[in-house]
């Protein structure tokens, strides 16, 4: 894999619910763990070479359980167990919930976080039989800060390609990407949204929010 660096970075903007289009639900592909921002103390010496491996593994996954032929019931499993791999679940879990988490018990962060990472993976999963067919490929790889960015592309049938960022650290000694960036919106942004309104919803009572997170997606 040939690297290349950018110079322009691409602005981040924060999505709507008017904005969050077909491109915006594809970031679920790649498990969702575009929903944490980590502190950049957190982040250790990592290369470009480290960070486009991490998305090639990615990558060739999402390839592969797209284009398996198996069921929607088969393939939220198999993404839920990329999100496990790939992720720091329950950072981007907390991360989510926002200033909620700090009165939060220890039992009720696991509860809501196994919750969380269900309901992400079926959530994505339902819509995966639509991108049958379609390709993902790892273009390069440029720093931003102490962190990289993986750039790739999204070629869907009949549809135009789109550029999609993985934004890449190394968290306590393992590359992770922990954001996604599709044509300048945020999943992080998003994700922290719906969450935000769900919590909402139930009242701002945690409990609730975890069964509902089991019953949605």
């Amino acid at each position: 894999m040939v690297t290349r660096v950018k110079k322009r970075m691409t602005p981040i903007s924060t999505p709507t619910r008017n904005n969050i289009s077909r491109r915006a639900l594809l970031a679920g592909l790649g498990g969702l763990a575009a929903v944490l921002l980590l502190p950049a103390s957190q982040a250790r010496a990592l290369t470009a070479s480290q960070a486009t491996g991490l998305v090639d593994k990615v990558v060739a996954e999402i390839n592969a359980v797209i284009n398996s032929g198996q069921s929607e019931a088969q393939m939220i499993p198999r993404f839920e167990a990329m999100l496990q791999r790939y992720a720091d679940v329950p950072t981007i879990a907390r991360s989510c919930l926002g200033p909620a988490a700090r009165g939060a018990s220890a039992a009720q962060l696991s509860a809501y976080t196994q919750a969380f990472s269900g309901y992400v993976a079926r959530k994505y999963g339902k819509r995966f039989r639509e991108f049958i067919g379609s390709e993902i490929t790892v273009t390069g790889a440029r720093p931003h800060k102490d962190r990289f960015i993986v750039d790739t592309v999204f070629t869907l049938r009949g549809q135009s390609p789109f550029d999609v960022e993985f934004l890449v650290t190394d968290n306590g000694g393992a590359p992770l990407f922990y954001e996604m960036v599709i044509e300048g919106i945020s999943m992080l942004s998003t994700e922290r949204t719906e969450i935000g309104a769900m919590l909402d919803a139930q009242r701002g009572d945690i409990d609730a929010l975890t069964s509902a997170l089991r019953r949605a997606g």
